[in-house]
């Protein structure tokens, strides 16, 4: 990987390339067009319990969709820190718009996370019931202005719709995998807490330890997450020896992992690894993770196929919007500051 010649990691942090057979790349043409479903389901179940990453290919998303919202991205960051302020994350009681570096803390033993992005969800009008019911993280996602960004708003409503597509198919191969009818998280995931989160990373130089990174150690906290990485590469996820696994990006492809909530599902059969970002290419990095989690209504508890005769569930069933907030509440700084008085939402 090229990189800053000037950077020094600290002790830990440097990950090793490992052969694609450690997260391993899933075509799943076999599955959308039928002709080998079953060798796609065993591949993902394998990988699912194995690793808990694994990259998708012949995913069916139009890559010139990707590169558009790609540079999408990279315009919105481009601008002006005080054009960003104004879509600040703060301002939305209903966790939508920007946020700086350092807002955002996946790992509390860190000192926050070296990233800014921008985060969005079902786009929801205001007189929906759920809104109309004040039903958490439920409403309007909060967008740029057209006139200074006019091809934002639909670029990312199309990316959203994308992946939204991408991770039901993905849940028909886990339900078939774990021994249930192929709807069987349909009507779970019929009005999700669906997530699409622009990031951007500056690069990291001279003395990199652990405490600032671009992103801490952590699992993610709901369903499945759906990545698109640029290619400037810098994700490293958690093996079960312990060991930090690089995972270059690799074109074409995204890269999919399981969340907490699939993991509580499934009662621990399917790894939520724990994963981190370093950038230490010398550029600036970019990435679209797309968090595709259960309805805000569904109890999310021990499948009876992940259980063995006599065994207790490993955790307590949890309410998937209830958990969803707790982990925006742990991690965000502005969730734990005084409300911001005065400011439209």
């Amino acid at each position: 990987m090229a990189g800053d010649p000037d950077f020094h990691l600290a002790r830990g942090l440097e990950g090793h390339f490992a052969a694609f057979t450690e997260v391993p790349v899933i075509d799943l043409s076999g599955f959308r067009n039928g002709s080998d479903r079953a060798a796609v389901i065993d591949a993902l179940v394998s990988a699912c319990v194995e690793v808990g990453f694994f990259y998708v290919a012949n995913h069916g998303v139009p890559s010139t969709l990707v590169e558009k919202t790609f540079a999408e991205t990279k315009r919105f960051f481009a601008q002006p820190e005080s054009i960003k302020q104004r879509l600040h994350i703060r301002h939305s009681p209903i966790h939508r718009g920007y946020f700086p570096a350092f807002e955002e803390n996946t790992n509390p033993e860190l000192t926050g996370d070296l990233k800014e992005g921008f985060d969005l969800a079902r786009d929801l009008p205001v007189d929906h019931p759920d809104v109309l019911a004040s039903k958490p993280l439920h409403g309007p996602n909060v967008w740029p202005d057209p006139e200074l960004s006019p091809d934002f708003r639909p670029t990312m409503e199309r990316y959203f719709a994308e992946m939204a597509g991408l991770g039901r198919l993905l849940l028909r191969c886990f339900a078939l995998g774990l021994s249930l009818p192929e709807d069987w998280f349909e009507d779970k995931v019929d009005a999700p807490l669906a997530q699409l989160r622009l990031l951007h990373y500056p690069p990291q130089a001279g003395f990199i330890e652990e405490r600032t990174l671009g992103c801490g150690a952590h699992s993610d906290y709901g369903c499945l997450t759906i990545l698109a990485q640029d290619e400037v590469g810098g994700l490293q996820l958690q093996n079960a020896a312990g060991n930090w696994i690089e995972a270059p990006p690799i074109p074409h492809t995204f890269i999919v992992n399981i969340g907490d909530q699939m993991a509580r599902w499934t009662n621990g059969r399917f790894a939520a690894t724990r994963h981190r970002v370093i950038n230490r290419s010398g550029r600036e990095r970019y990435s679209l993770p797309f968090f595709f989690d259960p309805n805000y209504d569904t109890l999310v508890e021990a499948l009876p196929s992940c259980l063995a005769p006599g065994e207790v569930p490993r955790y307590a069933p949890v309410l998937a919007g209830e958990y969803l907030q707790s982990r925006y509440d742990a991690t965000f700084q502005y969730r734990k500051d005084a409300p911001d008085e005065g400011v439209p939402a």
